[in-house]
Formats: structure tokens, sequence, C-alpha cells
């Protein structure tokens, strides 16, 4: 929800509101979309190339470490998909239309914020791998967080303005004030606390003339928040004399605001406040507004959901769930963030987000390369049921159901209608998918991304989805990739690989093997590119794989897992991946680069050519840099001594019998012991 405003004001006058505090030895429950925005936004983490996934993590490390260091036990509560009145939607467009202004912003080198599009997967695995205690609810997870802090009587982290109006316990910490990064040492011990600000109810409504806490519901569904924004409440506020100040926006929000708390501060409780309010409005509407009020101040009010089961028993009831009599495997998924807010809404909405990234704003929206993999998660979740008769079966199974999705369109948002794709009955019941062979769920996965399996069997099990990934987007005729753009995704690919190595053998190995020397080029490579210009063609083509890879990762989700998940937080660097693929489209810097590691060098042999054996030459073809391919004619020799791939018309590097024939037999009996990349 949030407070326009609100939040600002609270921190303009935090000696009032805001008491500080010394953390340490607690449990405190951390708002997950609060915290990942805000760790992304203020720690220079690259938001123009798609994503430094690789920094992020070790940006969420630090903060949680930060945490251990001070025996405070995290539980993060995730939001999940949209309420299922869908009462929020107007919000939800006008926020997607200020990402596209902010994303061509980006785009041109403007300022702005505008998470990547994989921040919160990586955000989940981060939490998986430091074994951080956390839940996704079924959709907004405000109300959740506040009972379940009220239950065990701990503070709040978030940034959210409605913590300001729920009566909690004790109190919230505002992550702006939060200073994690500023570990103290309790005089005479060895003990550490992280400095904070808390937000105290009490202070609060004091400071208005000892308020009754029970008007600040009505006090921010007046103000309007992401709910409710009546324009004949503007009435009432012209009735509410406001105190000269700021002509500005923020100015005007603070007087809005302090006007009605000292207004409301006069009534004894909430029935005379709202006589007293639609006293002003003509009287047919009267009787309309009042319910409406009494009906929108429900969202302050406890939530029935128990998170506290979860953490304690694995498992909690969410009555939305129940309502859509989800199987019961689903409603757990959801829980453990094994299934995504998107699917959440395809669920209950039949309506999706598809989040603008920093693309192209001329070209159609990035996400169009990934409908054939979203035409098949819907054709998945359009039989969602856990009980469906064989009526309801056939009447579905007739007609693909139609999903509404939310896109750029130009400059713009507008709704596209995507029916889902009509798949063989064993599919067409979403409780009945655990009963499936993994062999059945991997055949539709990789039908879908246009795979043959023997194709993965070589690769480290991490590589595995993102490599069928890229088949598909090197496939999809909307892709207008060249040559260096796909070998700049298989170098990214490699960074995260060698970022093992480094952890995984001594000094004397690295040294010997080169694994270190490229990783340090790598770096160079992500520090030159911060200072350089954006490419937008690049951009756009770099944001079509990731848009790829992201249903790839959710139908594979939901398909529960016949590949292994990808580790996202070390798979794509966007700074790398731009920077190699401008270095590459005006050099064959490439063999030079990869030369310093033989097993980088393999590993990414046997990458390029898997790619090289599964996608129609044609897709390869009209990717062909015209200086390359004059300089493959002359010189074949010396590109099969290399065999990096740079050539794509040799056909010597592969044949039916024997794809991988450059590499030895212990190799492809064991690609993880053998490259030493796994």
């Amino acid at each position: 929800m949030g407070i326009r405003g609100l939040m600002s004001y609270v921190e303009d006058h935090s000696s009032q509101f805001l008491i500080d505090v010394k953390l340490r030895d607690t449990k405190i429950i951390i708002d997950g979309y609060a915290l990942f925005h805000r760790l992304c936004f203020d720690s220079n983490v690259d938001l123009r190339h798609g994503g430094d996934y690789d920094s992020f993590t070790e940006v969420i490390q630090r903060f949680f470490e930060s945490l251990f260091a001070c025996k405070i036990h995290p539980y993060v509560v995730l939001d999940g998909g949209c309420d299922i009145s869908d009462k929020k939607l107007f919000t939800l467009k006008d926020r997607a239309r200020e990402k596209i202004q902010v994303a061509h912003s980006l785009s041109l080198g403007g300022r702005g914020n505008l998470l990547p599009l994989l921040i919160r997967e990586v955000f989940i695995q981060v939490l998986n791998k430091l074994h951080v205690d956390f839940v996704q609810c079924f959709s907004e997870a405000d109300r959740d967080i506040m009972t379940l802090a009220n239950h065990w009587n701990c503070p709040v982290l978030t940034m959210d303005s409605d913590f300001c109006i729920f009566d909690l316990k004790a109190g919230f910490c505002p992550v702006n004030g939060f200073q994690w990064k500023n570990l103290t040492v309790i005089k005479d011990t060895f003990l550490y606390y992280i400095p904070a600000k808390c937000f105290s109810v009490d202070k609060f409504c004091s400071y208005f003339n000892n308020m009754n806490k029970a008007l600040l519901p009505l006090f921010a569904v007046l103000c309007g928040n992401d709910y409710i924004n009546l324009p004949v409440l503007d009435t009432v506020i012209s009735r509410l004399s406001f105190t000269p100040g700021s002509s500005t926006t923020k100015g005007k929000k603070h007087q809005r605001i302090m006007a009605l708390l000292n207004w409301l501060s006069y009534f004894d409780d909430v029935p005379k406040a709202i006589d007293n309010v639609v006293k002003y409005l003509k009287i047919y509407d009267r009787e309309v507004v009042k319910a409406l009020l009494w009906d929108s101040m429900e969202e302050y009010q406890p939530s029935p959901v128990k998170l506290q089961d979860f953490f304690q028993f694995g498992a909690y009831i969410y009555p939305c769930a129940t309502y859509l009599n989800l199987p019961e495997w689903v409603q757990l998924a959801m829980a453990k963030g094994q299934l995504s807010p998107f699917v959440c809404d395809a669920l209950s909405l039949r309506r999706t987000i598809l989040h603008t990234q920093v693309e192209n704003i001329k070209r159609p929206s990035a996400h169009v390369v990934s409908v054939p993999i979203r035409k098949v998660i819907y054709g998945l979740l359009q039989n969602s049921s856990a009980n469906l008769t064989k009526v309801s079966q056939s009447k579905v199974s007739k007609q693909p159901m139609a999903f509404s999705e939310l896109e750029r369109i130009d400059k713009n948002i507008a709704t596209v209608v995507t029916h889902a794709v009509k798949l063989p009955e064993e599919y067409r019941q979403l409780g009945r998918l655990t009963e499936l062979s993994l062999s059945k769920r991997k055949t539709l996965l990789l039908e879908t991304l246009k795979v043959k399996e023997g194709i993965l069997d070589p690769f480290p099990a991490s590589l595995k989805l993102p490599i069928a990934v890229t088949c598909f987007w090197l496939q999809s005729l909307e892709t207008k990739a060249k040559l260096y753009h796909l070998q700049a995704l298989l170098m990214g690919m490699l960074y995260g690989q060698l970022h093992k190595m480094t952890r995984e053998l001594d000094n004397e190995e690295l040294l010997v093997d080169g694994a270190k020397l490229l990783c340090d080029q790598f770096l160079t490579v992500k520090e030159n590119k911060l200072q350089r210009r954006l490419d937008l063609d690049t951009a756009h083509v770099f944001c079509q794989w990731q848009c790829c890879l992201q249903m790839g990762f959710y139908l594979n989700q939901l398909l529960l897992m016949p590949l292994p998940e990808p580790d996202l937080t070390w798979l794509y660097s966007g700074t790398l991946v731009h920077g190699l693929s401008e270095e590459f489209s005006t050099s064959s810097s490439a063999e030079k680069l990869l030369s310093l590691s033989p097993r980088a060098q393999q590993l990414y042999n046997q990458l390029f050519l898997a790619l090289k054996s599964a996608v129609p030459s044609e897709c390869f073809c009209q990717r062909e840099k015209p200086k390359a391919r004059r300089k493959k004619r002359k010189d074949k020799d010396s590109l099969a001594k290399n065999h990096m791939g740079i050539s794509l018309q040799t056909r010597s590097f592969y044949t039916p019998v024997n794809r991988f024939g450059l590499l030895s037999v212990e190799d492809l009996e064991d690609p993880g012991q053998g490259s030493g990349l796994e």
C-alpha cells in the first residue's frame, strides 16, 4: 500500500516521531520488498546494463552478516501477487508508466531507479544460500507482517509508510535509518549492535493532541493510499485550513498530512469522525462513501494469516489460496518462493505484468520474444483448481484461456491478450503435475525451449537451463543478436564458473590455469564499461535474453525443476557482458582473453559448439559479421587450432557422430571434474 508523502514527513520530523535504538539479540521481521529495493538503489549497483547480480549478491551477503554479528535473527516476508480483488490496478498502471519513463531516462544516460529484471529471484537465492528464514505471501504482505511482528513482539524493518498506521507493539525501523554498515561495540564488551531509528506510534499520536490511535486508518484512507483515491473526498480536504508553507509538491503533501491529523485529533472515535467527513458530501453520496471508508480501513486490521505457523511447522493457511482451491503443492511452493508473483497473478487474476527494462524504447517490448514460453505457462495454469470435474475440464480444454498482459507499447502501457497454448491431456491439470515423471516434465520444458536433451548433457548443472534458454533466444525471429552478443553472453556465464573455481582451487592451481588472471581481466572490463555510453541495440538484445531466461526460469519452477535451478547470482553481470560485447564487435580479442585460462577456454568451446549444433545454421548465418567471414576464409587452419567458436561456418568442428570431437573422453564423461568448472 502506501500513503503518499507520509514517510518523508516522518523523516523530516524524526526528532518528534523516531527514537534511537541499539538492535542486537532479537528477532526482526523484514519487509523483503523494501529491503531489496533499498539495497539495490543505495549501494551503487549498476542499473543501466540489465543488472550486476554479482555485485548485488555481495551487498545482500554483507547486510545479513551484519545482522548475524549482532545475533539478530531475521525473518524475511515477501509480497506475492496482487490482491485478488485487483483494486490496486490503477496504481500499478501509474507505476508502470513511471517505470517506462525512468527506463527511457536511464537508456539516454539520465538518472533514475529501476530494478533489474531478475533482482527478486537473485535475492531469494541469496536468502537460501545464507539459510535466512523467509516466506512469500500469496498477495501483499503488509498486514501479515504486522500480525507476525505483534505475535512475536519484535520490530519490523521496512520503508512502507503504512507501518506508521499499524499499531505495532515494538514499532518499526525505517531502512534509511538502519545503520547496518556501522556496527558498534557495547562499551567494555565484545558485543555488537546496529544503531537504528524506531518509529513510535504513541509519540506520533501524542504530537497531534494525543489523537486516538484508532483514527489512524481513517487518516490513511482520507489522505489517499494505493487502494483508494476518491475525488469526492477532496471536498472534505478543501474545507480544512492548511498552514501556509512551501509551494513544492512535497510541501503540499506535508501540509495535507498535518491538516488531516490536526483535524482528526478533535474526534474521540472513528464513527464520529466519519460522520463529520460525509456531512460535507451530497446526501446521496454519504452512505456509499461511509461504507467505502469502513471497508477501506479493514486493510489496517490484523490479518487472519499466521505466518508463525510456516516458520515453526513449514506450512500455513492463506485464505485467498484456499478460496481459489489451489493444489497443496502450489500453495507450499508459493510460500517457499519457488513460484513467482507472476504465477500468483496469472492464477488469481488471469492477468500478469511484464516489467520494463532499460531497452530501446523505439522497438517493441523485449518481452515479445518470450511469448511462446508464457503461452505454455498459461497452458499449465488454466486448469488450476485442485478439484476439477470432467465437465469443467472439457470446457476449458475446448477453448484456450485468455490472459491479459500489461506491457510497454512505445512509451506507454497497454493490455495485450495472450491465449494459453493447448497442451496434451497429461499436462492440463495443475494439481497432477507432481504425478508426472521427470522425463515428461523435462520433455515439455525442452520442447518449449526448442532444445534436444542430449545437447545439455556435458555441461555443469547450473548452466543447463541458461544454455537451453539461449538456444530458444537465438531461434526467435525477434532477436537481432550478432555473433559478438552471443560470445559476450557465454563469456559472462564463464565468469560465474571462474568465481566458483577461485573458491574451490588453491592459489597454485589458479596461477597455473590462469583463472585468477582471467577474472581480473573481466573485472577490468566491468570497470571500464561503467564509463561508456549505452548501446541501445545491444541493450535491447540482452534484455530479450533476460526475458527468455526469466520465463524459462518460471516454467522450470512450475514443472518442479526438471532442470537444475541456475545460480543467477553469478550468471549475468550486465556491465561485463556489455563491455565484452563492445570489445568483440571491434576486434577478435576473445581468443587472447580466453587463452589466459585453458579450463575456461575448454568450457567456452563446449558451450559454443553445443549452441551451434542445437540451432539451425541460418540462425547463425544471419548474425555473422562480414569481416569475420572474410577472415575465416583466409585462415581456417589457425581457427581450427584455436577452436573457440569464432567461426560459425566451419563445419569441421561438428559432426552428428561426435559433437565434441575436440574434447577428451574424460571431459565428456565428467565435465564437472574434468574441467574443474563445476
